[in-house]
């Protein structure tokens, strides 16, 4: 098969990496406007680089389109890719009000349309959706990261966080609603806090703290900042049966063992792989399955992935009421 990469940023390049290294039947080719990086990408991966989606599919017959760019740009962009009867795989969108036409344009197509939701494939997210599975529990979390530390090798200003229509704290929400949701099940009900409390230069709130209620009736706190100087994913679950905790990183899950009283560590990998340029809780296997599914999921007919745009276009609802909330 044939993989066209379209954005050479940081995903687009984790993207292709991971397909180089692990999936090694799929031809990769890539497309990028910015010319420094479409050559450093070329002479890191060997790969043929185009300067638009036309001149790559007027050159190569493709079997899919991997939507790396920014959020902004997602929409024209898959449009673009199911005009040339492509199938699509799509970073986080942040914004849904397209979705219904890009699911009635591929239905109509018989295409396959994919949305990446990197941590329900992480191991430890489907450990937490077992062990808290019909138990009566409470939970708080506290995802955040101190906004220019996100992309050290660029300025905030200068990429999608810097829009209030794709700011930093929604992809924040965008990244951790699914998995939330996915464990403790829809947000019946919220209750919204927000300021802003640092220097930096963003025309949106930097400070979330969300009281939410579950259709399950699991209550939990979830706090979401830009602020934190230090990379924060602090997860626990409090239930009189099940008492976890969780740092986000791969050996950080730990549970209660009744008979010692006592935190035990839970060691779900015998092996992970981490870039030493992103914070700890990034690994890149999950990235990998997500990839994997999608090559399932055009190959195999009745297969259907674990992640929708319907249920993306929940979860965005949501951020949406948590954004309106005065």
């Amino acid at each position: 098969m044939n993989f066209l990469v379209i954005g050479l940023g940081s995903m687009g390049k984790r993207r292709i990496r991971l397909l180089q290294k692990n999936l090694k039947t799929i031809d990769v080719f890539g497309v990028d406007t910015n010319v420094e990086r479409a050559n450093n990408v070329q002479n890191e991966f060997g790969i043929t680089i185009f300067e638009s989606i036309t001149d790559a599919i007027d050159t190569v017959k493709f079997d899919a389109a991997l939507v790396c760019t920014s959020p902004i740009t997602h929409e024209n962009i898959i449009l673009e890719c199911l005009k040339y009867n492509l199938n699509v795989f799509t970073e986080i969108n942040l914004i849904n009000s397209y979705y219904n036409r890009i699911i009635q344009e591929a239905d109509s197509k018989n295409l396959k349309i994919y949305l990446s939701s990197t941590f329900l494939k992480r191991k430890e997210i489907q450990f937490i959706r077992q062990e808290c599975a019909d138990q009566p529990i409470t939970y708080r979390y506290h995802a955040g990261q101190y906004l220019p530390d996100w992309h050290p090798w660029e300025s905030y200003k200068d990429y999608f966080v810097s829009n209030k229509l794709t700011n930093a704290c929604r992809e924040i929400l965008a990244i951790e609603l699914p998995w939330l949701i996915s464990c403790f099940g829809k947000v019946e009900d919220i209750k919204v806090f927000k300021t802003k409390i640092s220097s930096l230069e963003i025309d949106y709130d930097d400070t979330y703290q969300l009281l939410m209620q579950h259709c399950s009736g699991v209550i939990g706190s979830l706090t979401v900042n830009v602020v934190s100087r230090v990379a924060k994913r602090d997860f626990e679950v409090v239930g009189e049966q099940c008492q976890l905790s969780w740092d986000g990183t791969p050996n950080g899950l730990y549970v209660f063992e009744q008979d010692t009283k006592a935190m035990t560590q839970v060691k779900l990998y015998d092996s992970h792989e981490h870039l030493e340029s992103y914070t700890k809780s990034i690994v890149e296997d999950a990235y990998l399955e997500e990839l994997k599914e999608f090559v399932k999921y055009l190959t195999q007919s009745d297969f259907v992935p674990e992640y929708s745009f319907e249920q993306d276009y929940s979860v965005i609802e949501v951020i949406n009421r948590i954004e309106s909330q005065l």
